[in-house]
């Protein structure tokens, strides 16, 4: 399998909780997410808001869909946001979030491995195609939270932050 970890940044001139929310409320991503074909809720969240199991289901740039599901494993409201990926990609991602002076900075990790054989197979060259994809969908995701809040998208940007192969 192959390894990847990501970080992305997104500013923005809205409150933390608008942010939390809509990032929180996965199931309205498709809405304002260009990328998002589907969510699907497979398990609803315990009382303290962890557990949730969903699908997700991604389109980009790329002509292929992956689909994977993400179990909420923490959630430290309105400033943190973890789960587990399990699919055609495994790992974890971490939305982290900070506000100052009615600014918002949001920060998503994601470290996954792909279980594809042909993207596995075609890694070693096709890996800067996959990060740049992978930027394509998140800087959408940026815009169309701004979109959504009626607020302005300061700053945007990520990329790959350790490239690594495993066996």
């Amino acid at each position: 399998m192959s390894e990847y970890r990501f970080l992305t940044t997104w500013c923005l001139g809205a409150r933390i909780d608008p942010v939390w929310e809509a990032i929180y409320d996965s199931k309205r991503w498709p809405e304002w997410w260009r990328g998002v074909e589907r969510v699907v809720e497979l398990q609803p969240a315990g009382d303290n808001g962890a557990g949730q199991l969903a699908r997700y289901t991604w389109k980009s740039r790329l002509p292929y869909e992956l689909e994977f599901d993400m179990r909420t494993t923490r959630i430290e409201r309105p400033h943190g946001l973890e789960g587990e990926a399990s699919g055609e990609l495994e790992g974890t991602g971490r939305w982290r979030l900070f506000e100052s002076d009615g600014t918002t900075a949001v920060l998503y990790e994601w470290t996954v491995r792909t279980t594809r054989p042909w993207m596995n197979l075609l890694a070693p060259v096709a890996r800067p195609v996959f990060a740049w994809n992978h930027d394509y969908v998140m800087r959408n995701g940026g815009e169309g939270l701004a979109r959504l809040l009626g607020a302005p998208l300061l700053t945007s940007g990520g990329g790959v932050v350790r490239r690594t192969r495993s066996g």
